[in-house]
């Protein structure tokens, strides 16, 4: 986004994108605590009166995101569960994570929020990606949101072995299936955007503002 802010700190309202996201979260009845993994350079988490709530732990990350998904695991035990959520996305629904892990912890295994692939999906040449090489079949594409739930013994040893082995994770659930397991997929409504583009920033005002995320 066009800002010198990190996109977590853009305001909608009288309130910071991520403390949007992180009201959600502590007021969701199946939440204990919650981990905010920030960065070394940051100056403005600490500034925020959210920072000082008695359920918020605060830690630092890494380079990569699974390098700071590591930095969290770390205060945990091996049997809690780890609901990873994006700071950017504040717009997620309590019912969809109560879905996520009602569905989650009655199977046992590791899930995601995630919607299902609307829109045509075309592949581009990889010497020339502003051209179209073929359409993919979109019939069992879905686009992987957050939270993402996953033991934090699994979760940690996964990332782990990603790490050493330089394998690039881009989300949770492609550290599990990088050491061989299938992450449910549990469908959530279309809103759970995550703010990466100036027009995400309105829409998600719209979003919060309006009973269609209330």
């Amino acid at each position: 986004m066009r800002s010198q802010l990190p996109k977590q700190y853009l305001k909608i309202g009288s309130m910071t994108v991520i403390e949007h996201t992180l009201n959600k979260l502590l007021s969701h009845p199946k939440i204990a605590q919650i981990i905010v993994v920030i960065s070394p350079e940051d100056v403005i988490f600490n500034t925020l009166a959210i920072a000082a709530h008695d359920k918020i732990k605060i830690t630092i990350g890494g380079k990569t995101r699974a390098e700071s998904v590591l930095a969290g695991l770390h205060l945990l035990q091996d049997d809690d569960w780890a609901l990873v959520h994006d700071a950017a996305r504040p717009c997620v629904h309590h019912d969809d994570i109560t879905h996520l892990i009602n569905i989650v912890l009655d199977s046992q295994k590791g899930g995601i929020l995630a919607t299902r692939v609307s829109d045509t999906i075309k592949r581009a040449y990889q010497d020339n990606d502003k051209m179209i090489e073929r359409s993919e079949d979109r019939t069992h594409l879905w686009a992987a949101a957050t939270p993402q739930l996953f033991t934090a013994k699994v979760l940690k040893s996964c990332l782990l072995n990603a790490l050493n082995n330089h394998v690039t994770i881009t989300d949770e659930a492609s550290a599990i299936e990088y050491c061989g397991g299938h992450p449910l997929l549990v469908e959530c409504r279309r809103d759970n955007i995550k703010i990466t583009q100036p027009e995400d920033l309105a829409l998600a005002t719209f979003y919060l503002t309006h009973s269609i995320s209330k």
